[in-house]
């Protein structure tokens, strides 16, 4: 029989949990390239049971990015991107008392480079490193990293549309995973295509995203994907992964060339929490959430 959550937790002295977002959209293109960006994300989840013990959790996240991108010549261009990420919780646990608030504050760096490579009109290959940071207060930031690398090949058809497939290899704290993803950019009709709305990575595979172009300034979407995300609680490879599904639909404004704003509502469901090393696995209600993303562009 599973020990119960929150005695489990108790258990280690210093404990963090790590909700699983909803994930910022790659940047749309605009009708001019850009090779600058920075994206502000917030982000904000409603209750959520965890376990059988009557425990509740309600989650924050501010996300902050910078990308910059160049082509080298026709057949190559490389990327670069800094991220960082803070997240806040809000616990209430009958086992302990009504207010009982167990963690505070994750703080989560993140950088990436890429390079991309197209041998001819067709075919074009992205090598993406990846290196993250992501660790409790309560912890050391020493301890908490994590490497890994995304591969992915595309084929561009006559008419203009991508499909591809790639797979990320990833060296997490204390845990090696591979995760395939589909990559996909396809224009169905003259307005609603099918693109992949995360980047592939760390937080898991790049998901699907059905778009509808309403205007020249407005867009809306619908989209799901599975997240995961894995974070330092302790030393000594103490860690909180929290695995589980987001369904998501967007409204995107584009007030300008360089300004855009879009709103997220979502819905996380098949959740489930896995402390290590002890092994100790609680499912997470489905709950919803609401972000808000504004991307500049220069």
């Amino acid at each position: 029989m599973k020990k119960p959550l929150l005695m489990s937790i108790l258990a280690i002295s210093s404990l963090v949990i790590v909700p699983n977002v909803i994930a910022k959209p790659e940047a749309k293109p605009s009708n001019r390239s850009s090779p600058f960006s920075l994206g502000v994300s917030r982000i904000t989840t409603g209750n959520a049971s965890v376990g059988d013990e009557g425990n509740e959790l309600q989650r924050d996240q501010w996300m902050f990015d910078a990308k910059a991108s160049m082509p080298l010549n026709r057949q190559w261009s490389i990327g670069a991107g800094i991220g960082y990420d803070n997240l806040d919780y809000d616990w209430r646990s009958p086992t302990v008392s009504n207010t009982t608030q167990a963690w505070e504050k994750i703080e989560r760096y993140r950088a990436s480079l890429s390079v991309s490579y197209r041998p001819n009109k067709n075919w074009m290959f992205i090598l993406a490193p990846k290196l993250q940071y992501a660790y409790a207060d309560t912890a050391s930031s020493s301890n908490a990293q994590s490497y890994g690398v995304v591969l992915s090949g595309m084929y561009r058809f006559d008419s203009g549309n991508m499909l591809g497939f790639g797979a990320a290899y990833l060296n997490d704290i204390d845990e090696v995973r591979t995760v395939p993803f589909i990559a996909v950019n396809w224009r169905i009709t003259d307005k609603l295509s099918l693109g992949n709305p995360f980047s592939a990575g760390f937080s898991g595979p790049a998901g699907l995203e059905l778009s509808y172009q309403l205007s020249s300034d407005w867009n809306m979407g619908i989209g799901t994907s599975k997240r995961t995300n894995r974070f330092l609680i302790a030393d000594d490879e103490v860690t909180a992964e929290i695995e589980e599904w987001v369904g998501f639909v967007r409204v995107g404004w584009d007030m300008s060339r360089s300004v855009s704003f879009s709103a997220y509502g979502g819905y996380f469901f098949n959740g489930e929490l896995e402390l290590n090393p002890q092994h100790t696995t609680e499912d997470i209600d489905n709950q919803g959430a609401a972000a808000l993303d504004v991307t500049i562009r220069f």
